[in-house]
């Protein structure tokens, strides 16, 4: 595949596409990647648009430096909320939250190259991602807590119960403790612990793989599981029955029947 490269006017983080691959790079590395009320609105706008590009087939988030992210930035964003009246106050966790939201109804996968922290938001954007591929450096803490808020943020509170259990999830969400590489691969928490100099290099192969892939069939299982996790047994089949019947209609469904024929590989194209 022929190597096309877009590049975004992204003001707070950097944006590229590529190969079908698009990649956040969050990038204020002397703060491990701390947040702005501008990054906040600026990630919330982007996800929406990247569907409708036609280049992009997957996306990667990750940090520049030694830090994912370690949420959001103490004097630009908490020095300015204690300031402000309720009314802005709900505006600014509308805006936080709708950036998990964006990324769950994105229907492209995510993948998550945690680098290293992963705090506080950080850790909830990590969450809402589909892969996490961790570093061996890296590490999550939900810290809302220790800032005296509540540990339910930005739909961790509903996210991490049904990635790791209501046990678990009590735990991290209530205590706020620091969570390393290895126990969140033992706790179901990472999809896999890589070593932090192959961790760049992992992300790229599994997002080729997913980009290169039958796109439409995963875009659907993304949003299948998501819309899933609130229906009950028999809507979640019928919904499953009428995706499977217009999927059989795809090009994808029919390259596969005609590269087993010739004996080959599909030449997937995502429609």
């Amino acid at each position: 595949m022929s190597s096309i490269v877009a590049k975004m006017g992204a003001e707070h983080f950097d944006f590229a596409v590529a190969d079908g691959v698009a990649t956040i790079t969050l990038n204020r590395p002397d703060k491990l990647n701390a947040l702005t009320f501008e990054a906040y609105a600026e990630l919330r706008d982007l996800l929406p648009t990247l569907p409708h590009r036609g280049d992009v087939k997957a996306l990667v988030i990750t940090g520049s430096g030694r830090g994912f992210c370690s949420g959001g930035d103490v004097e630009e964003i908490i020095g300015e909320l204690v300031k402000y009246e309720t009314k802005e106050l709900l505006e600014f966790t509308r805006m936080t939250g709708a950036v998990v939201k964006n990324l769950r109804e994105l229907p492209l996968p995510v993948i998550a190259a945690v680098n290293g922290i992963a705090a506080g938001a950080g850790s909830v954007i990590a969450l809402a991602s589909d892969f996490r591929l961790l570093a061996e450096s890296a590490s999550f803490a939900f810290l809302f807590t220790r800032v005296g808020l509540a540990g339910a943020d930005m739909g961790s509170a509903y996210l991490l119960p049904r990635i790791v259990g209501l046990g678990r999830a009590t735990e991290l969400l209530v205590l706020g403790d620091k969570v390393t590489a290895e126990r969140a691969v033992a706790i179901g928490l990472a999809t896999e612990l890589v070593p932090d100099a192959e961790l760049a290099d992992r992300a790229a192969a599994l997002a080729q793989r997913l980009a290169t892939g039958p796109a439409f069939a995963f875009s659907a299982t993304k949003v299948l599981l998501t819309r899933e996790l609130d229906m009950d047994l028999g809507a979640a089949v019928e919904l499953e029955a009428i995706t499977q019947a217009l999927l059989m209609q795809s090009d994808d469904f029919a390259e596969f029947y005609a590269a087993w024929g010739d004996g080959r590989k599909p030449d997937w194209k995502g429609r």
